[in-house]
């Protein structure tokens, strides 16, 4: 009887085993299983400059941001924008941290004289978080806006100089 026993164990620990093994794999994969980013086919990763990029454009698109970056940034992007055939770097102002699932932004912005700022802000939170979940997949948990600047026009333009002599 005891052979009998040992096996009836051994039959219930494997039996257990069998139990215990999908179990384990469907809950090590259910919190991905709601993503849009993971499926049975395979994985998607976004890189974080593909993410800094969208939040930079859907940062500018709101009516009321001047521009995105603190001043040495503007001034490196000014300078940078003067050489011929350089590019604009949409991400300027811009940081990301990109997971598996989720994304977080902090964003650097210079708003034009009379905006609401807290409006703006709300604005900018809610472009953005749309522009990345649409286009990423990526749940974003938060968006940090800091309102560097305020934009007054005029400001920027070189003071004419005016000559002793005509």
């Amino acid at each position: 009887m005891s052979a009998t026993t040992t096996t009836d164990k051994s039959t219930d620990n494997k039996a257990a085993a069998d139990n215990k093994a999908p179990a384990n794999r469907a809950s090590a994969g259910s919190p991905d299983k709601d993503s849009k980013l993971v499926s049975d086919q395979g994985t998607t990763s976004i890189a974080d400059i593909v993410v800094q990029k969208v939040a930079g454009l859907a940062a500018r698109e709101v009516r009321g941001v001047h521009a995105l970056g603190g001043g040495a940034a503007r001034a490196f992007g000014a300078i940078r924008d003067r050489i011929p055939g350089a590019s604009t770097n949409v991400g300027q102002g811009v940081s990301v941290e990109v997971g598996e699932t989720q994304a977080a932004v902090d964003l650097e912005l210079v708003v034009e004289y009379g905006v609401a700022i807290a409006e703006l802000a709300r604005a900018v939170r809610r472009n953005v978080i749309n522009a990345i979940e649409q286009m990423t997949g990526l749940d974003v948990v938060e968006v940090n806006i800091n309102v560097n600047d305020v934009y007054i026009p005029g400001d920027d333009d070189e003071p004419e100089q005016s000559s002793r002599v005509q």
